[in-house]
């Protein structure tokens, strides 16, 4: 069938909408038509070529209807809400003791452009095959996807808001719930406070964690649950943090993937301490005594915040419903033709959470 998707050409270049072909589902795959779609940063990374071969069909944060499911399929159903999550293999030893988010086929099957069958769903007019991202590529009006990356979601609920919860909200939040699993009396430390950071920060209030510190400049922070707030560019954030908590945070979590903060964030630990790295970044060094063996901290870098999604995203939709994941206070809304105008808006900092309407009305 013919789609509208924006296409990444050239690296670093604007997307361009297109009329692409996309295949029909197999046994084991599902047909949504897409309401909206969230822009996540790793959507930046893949546009420049340095993730997944071009050309490439972005975005991983999809939200839409069901409108055909394969053969073997019996989760959901035509017309079920669906959000798309990342893709997983579903027979590794993590996914089969409910870790997919650290599926050890991971990056081949969300990265190296092919569907989980090791095939192309997306074509161009000439048959050029076109990488999926994430085994969903939901910047488009359908997608085809494996019943890997399908979680279905409450109909009660605005599916246009739903889409972030795939990858972004996942990642922050499952890994304050999922993976670190605090205790009350832990301290938290989240350095960067976009969507990512900020929903950590929901999460660890859900958990009760009594210090619950901000890293960065963003008022929403303490709105949503930070019991204080540091502005790194005013103050040295070490310090700061241990003024607040003199033995130093349990627990760090770094979104920016910069050097120099991570560093500061090992550097806020207590002893025994964790830093959790969620943020796309590059080398850094340490000094193996001084920073992580002489007080016995922890490094981890955690993906998807180690999520089953079929499980989690019901969850946080829960928690939405409660009014204890106000998501909504994150995002701003634009319209399909605004593809390149997204990109710039988030790379600046004019915005948290974009969500990118598509079939706006598919969700009534």
């Amino acid at each position: 069938m013919q789609i509208k998707a924006a296409v990444a050409i050239k690296p670093n270049t604007d997307l361009e909408i297109q009329t692409l072909e996309l295949d029909e589902p197999n046994a084991n795959e599902v047909l949504v038509k897409i309401a909206s779609t969230g822009f996540c940063h790793t959507d930046i990374v893949g546009r420049s070529g340095a993730t997944t071969p071009l050309p490439v069909v972005l975005r991983h944060e999809g939200a839409g209807v069901v409108q055909k499911v394969g053969a073997n399929v019996t989760d959901v159903k035509v017309g079920d809400h669906v959000v798309l999550s990342f893709s997983y293999c579903g027979h590794c030893y993590n996914c089969t003791h409910n870790h997919q988010g650290l599926c050890e086929n991971f990056n081949q099957l969300n990265f190296e452009g092919k569907t989980y069958d090791d095939t192309h769903r997306l074509h161009l007019d000439d048959g050029t095959p076109v990488s999926v991202f994430f085994g969903q590529s939901s910047f488009s009006t359908y997608v085809t996807a494996n019943v890997h990356n399908i979680v279905k979601v409450d109909q009660d609920v605005d599916l246009n808001l739903l889409g972030p919860l795939g990858c972004g909200m996942q990642t922050g939040a499952g890994t304050v719930l999922n993976y670190i699993k605090p205790a009350p009396e832990d301290a938290i430390a989240v350095f960067g406070v976009g969507a990512v950071g900020l929903a950590a920060i929901m999460a660890a209030k859900i958990a009760g964690i009594k210090h619950i510190i901000a890293i960065n400049r963003n008022d929403l922070a303490k709105e949503l649950g930070a019991t204080e707030t540091i502005n790194n560019t005013a103050k040295d954030p070490v310090k700061a943090i241990k003024e607040i908590v003199p033995r130093g945070v349990t627990y760090a979590i770094d979104t920016t993937g910069n050097t120099g903060v991570i560093k500061s964030a090992i550097d806020s630990l207590a002893t025994a301490g964790e830093c959790v790295l969620l943020g796309v970044g590059g080398d850094i060094t340490l000094n193996l005594m001084d920073d992580i063996l002489s007080e016995s901290k922890k490094i981890s870098g955690v993906v998807e915040g180690d999520s089953n999604p079929q499980e989690f995203i019901p969850q946080l939709v829960k928690y939405y419903k409660q009014g204890k994941f106000p998501l909504d206070k994150l995002v701003k809304y634009y319209d399909f033709a605004d593809i390149n105008q997204i990109i710039a808006d988030s790379t600046n900092g004019k915005v948290i959470k974009p969500i990118i309407k598509i079939d706006p009305e598919l969700a009534k």
